[in-house]
């Protein structure tokens, strides 16, 4: 898909109630609304004019403040007609519907999310910590997380003679 302006008319006919938005370097953005991401996703996956066969990557971004706080962004890239999109969603701590049955890839990022923002996501198939032990308390890529550990104020002192 050479022709970025034919592309995005395509995109905006098939993924009706998504916001299609071209981003600077040329490749397409699309806002899409949280109910309907799973639906979206596996429409640019499995349509033959899209074939958005490939997950490159899936994280989210922290918006402190804003609501929803959390944006989860899906970029896709087409094997078959060498095109890339960016596919985003707003989200509060309630989480989204996991992608991980349309790319299995999307299994180590879901959980990396879930572990580093605390994002549930529903129907995912070994939803756990993948980074931090389970007895690890928060979620270290939030905004609010301590960024010198809750105790950060006393001294550090090494007892020699235990050693």
């Amino acid at each position: 898909m050479s022709d970025n302006s034919e592309f995005l008319k395509i995109l905006s006919g098939k993924l009706s109630g998504a916001k299609i938005v071209p981003t600077p370097p040329g490749e397409p953005s699309a806002m899409v609304e949280k109910d309907s991401i799973h639906e979206a996703l596996d429409h640019l996956k499995y349509d033959r004019d899209l074939s958005f066969n490939m997950l490159v990557d899936l994280f989210a971004v922290d918006y402190m403040g804003e609501e929803p706080r959390f944006e989860i962004v899906y970029i896709l890239r087409s094997t078959k007609h060498n095109g890339r999109i960016v596919v985003k969603t707003r989200t509060g701590d309630e989480g989204l519907d996991t992608v991980s049955d349309l790319w299995p890839a999307a299994n180590f990022l879901e959980r990396e999310i879930y572990d580093m923002f605390g994002l549930p996501f529903a129907n995912h198939p070994d939803l756990r910590r993948i980074y931090t032990p389970d007895d690890f308390v928060g979620h270290p890529l939030r905004k609010e997380f301590p960024l010198e550990g809750e105790d950060f104020d006393k001294p550090f002192v090494v007892d020699l003679e235990k050693e």
